[in-house]
């Protein structure tokens, strides 16, 4: 484990993965002895995305959206080419996905994840495998794109290439740390 404080500075790798062709697996069962839906939202408030998204990516330094502005935030959530799907299951989200197809051609899976408390009960990839067949299904769609870094989960970079990701480039970055973090893999 990696620990470091509110306030570092730390280097990490992005990893850019994309697909090209639709996978030969077709849509996946849910685990056994496990229930829940997905549910797409229609035009959801601020609120509604970010307790997603903090609940998901507390622990993987997500902070990025919280430094959009209101209107700004609310715009990029109501485009009609961005769309978010929450998996809900026993009354409360298990985790989300969101599309976004703005670039002709292109639907990338701009956020992917699972809540802490589902982490390890056979739904993360089932999430996944949905989420790819969701934006192949959309219209138009000739490639699908991800990305993921080293501030993820230690398993997600290995998981987009199990079912078809392929990498194409990656960076270093830099960020500075908004709240103690651990992680459980090195950055670089």
């Amino acid at each position: 484990m990696f620990a470091f404080k509110a306030g570092d500075k730390v280097d990490y790798r992005v990893t850019w993965l994309e697909m090209t062709t639709r996978p030969a697996f077709g849509w996946p069962r849910l685990p056994v002895g496990r229930e829940g839906m997905l549910l797409k939202a229609e035009t959801p408030p601020r609120w509604y995305f970010l307790s997603l998204y903090d609940a998901v990516g507390r622990d993987y330094a997500w902070t990025e959206k919280h430094e959009m502005s209101p209107e700004a935030l609310t715009q990029w959530l109501h485009d009609p080419a961005i769309s978010l799907h929450t998996l809900m299951a026993q009354g409360w989200p298990q985790g989300f996905f969101m599309l976004d197809t703005r670039e002709e051609g292109v639907c990338d899976l701009a956020y992917f994840g699972l809540v802490p408390e589902a982490v390890g009960r056979g739904l993360g990839s089932w999430l996944l495998q949905t989420a790819i067949l969701t934006g192949w299904a959309l219209p138009g769609v000739e490639r699908l794109t991800v990305n993921t870094c080293t501030l993820d989960h230690p398993r997600a970079l290995g998981q987009y290439q199990r079912f078809g990701f392929e990498p194409v480039r990656t960076e270093t970055r830099s960020a500075v740390l908004t709240q103690d973090q651990i992680f459980l893999q090195p950055l670089l």
